[in-house]
């Protein structure tokens, strides 16, 4: 027989707990090239000829999608440094997140983590690589990798801005590292799509890279908007919000 009383019971002191629950929403953006679509040059190999000469390398500095003009390798961020957005501390997933030297590149080309993860640096190719990491706050790292080996990088601290990975042994290989304290950020695809999923709601700031471009003014629907700082204020809402399609000016962009 089930006690009503206690069920009773249960239920208010479960109703406070569903009502303090914070509500979050979806930010979705996409980002597009305003001009013509540029195209990627060829990089010049001067290590290890003869593998990485035949894995028919490009540079990705700017990468524009043909037919969309969408940009791929915007990152975007819920920005919480100085002048930011205030949000409850977020527990670290702890996760594995590889970044492969695979046919002479980095893939991925941009990495984004929290502090907790750990970077598993590998190396795919039958030739040697190393990892320059040039932390601000966290240590330092110059590991070698041998072929079929890998190295595990511990991020203990958020770093205030992007980190380059370089390979000092294939000087035009390069990533993009972001560590954040907080699971908000988001690169785009190649069609310059971005989605950054459950952020608390509310008025909030956010900061958008790209390692080719300065950022600061910017056409959404026909209209021309200044980021201060590559910065923009958006309020996010409970469900999906959709800033639309975001065409930054061809002139923004060193690597034409």
């Amino acid at each position: 027989m089930v006690n009503h009383k206690i069920l009773v019971i249960g239920l208010l002191l479960i109703a406070p707990l569903a009502a303090n629950a914070q509500e979050t929403g979806d930010l979705k953006i996409r980002f597009q090239y305003g001009g013509d679509a540029p195209k990627q040059g060829e990089v010049k190999v001067t290590a290890d000829v003869a593998f990485c000469g035949k894995q028919g390398l490009v540079d990705e500095t700017l990468i524009v999608d043909g037919d969309s003009k969408g940009i791929k390798n915007v990152v975007v961020q819920l920005y919480t440094g100085r002048g930011g957005s205030k949000i409850d501390p977020v527990p670290p997933a702890k996760r594995e997140i590889t970044l492969d030297n695979n046919s002479c590149r980095f893939e991925p080309h941009v990495v984004i983590a929290q502090v907790g993860d750990v970077l598993k640096v590998v190396n795919s190719d039958t030739v040697g690589h190393n990892a320059n990491l040039q932390f601000f706050n966290n240590a330092a790292k110059n590991p070698m990798i041998p072929p079929s080996q890998d190295v595990k990088v511990e991020l203990t601290d958020s770093e205030p801005g992007i980190v380059e990975v370089r390979c000092n042994i294939h000087p035009w290989m390069k990533a993009l590292l972001l560590v954040l304290d907080h699971p908000f950020a988001s690169v785009s695809d190649q069609k310059g799509e971005i989605i950054i999923k459950g952020i608390p709601v509310g008025e909030h700031t956010f900061r958008v890279n790209h390692e080719a471009a300065r950022i600061d003014e910017v056409m959404i629907d026909g209209k021309s908007e200044k980021w201060s700082r590559s910065r923009f204020e958006f309020e996010i809402k409970p469900g999906m919000n959709d800033l639309g399609t975001v065409v930054i000016p061809a002139d923004s962009f060193s690597a034409n």
